[in-house]
């Protein structure tokens, strides 16, 4: 049976066998994320953030196919773990990882939300989507960003943006490692490999 477009505190409570003060708490917290929006009638429906998630979790089964062949190549290319990762209002999330064989490396687990503004992939997401002044503007020149020890004191990465054919900024592909191992004479090759990457990806997505 399909779900009501709109629903009462009362039947919330009814479904749920929360009680009504509990539910109202919940409530608050969805309403201010914008993920329940309350009516003129005092009934709940959807908010518009339920649909931006359902968005991304419906491009996550086209981009799966194309990505993980391509962060498995990079992770090969570079003996790093490779990402890809989307921004969520004012986080960044780990759709895809690919991870080397080495002992010792950077393990990311998928779905994993952390800050856009700490980390290689955040300041790519925040230049490219709506990111104005510096350092943006920076990054935008370059065409990647760089971070050393921003988010974990022994975690450093490169990222640049992963963007269609159409324009659209699809996420951000990040290359990251141990940083001792992320010194200026491995620079150039890590920003190289993640171009050709970004390069072979966004033939591969038109919109």
């Amino acid at each position: 049976m399909a779900a009501p477009p709109e629903i009462s505190l009362a039947e919330l409570s009814r479904r749920t066998e929360f009680y009504k003060s509990t539910i109202l708490r919940l409530v608050a917290s969805l309403e201010r994320f914008g993920y329940l929006v309350r009516g003129e009638t005092g009934r709940y429906r959807l908010g518009p953030a339920t649909w931006r998630l359902g968005s991304c979790y419906r491009q996550s089964f086209d981009l799966a196919e194309v990505l993980r062949p391509e962060l498995k190549t990079l992770c090969e290319a570079t003996n790093e773990t490779a990402s890809f990762y989307i921004r969520e209002g004012n986080s960044r999330i780990c759709l895809y990882r690919v991870e080397p064989e080495r002992a010792i490396r950077h393990s990311i687990v998928e779905g994993k939300s952390m800050p856009l503004d700490r980390g290689a992939s955040g300041r790519v997401l925040l230049a490219f989507s709506d990111g104005v002044g510096e350092p943006h503007s920076d990054v935008k020149e370059k065409g990647y960003a760089v971070s050393r020890g921003e988010r974990d004191p022994e975690v450093a990465a490169v990222s640049v943006p992963l963007i269609a054919k159409s324009g659209r900024l699809v996420g951000a592909l990040s290359v990251s490692g141990l940083i001792t191992r992320f010194g200026e004479e491995r620079h150039e090759a890590l920003v190289s490999a993640l171009k050709e990457s970004k390069q072979r990806l966004s033939e591969k997505i038109s919109t």
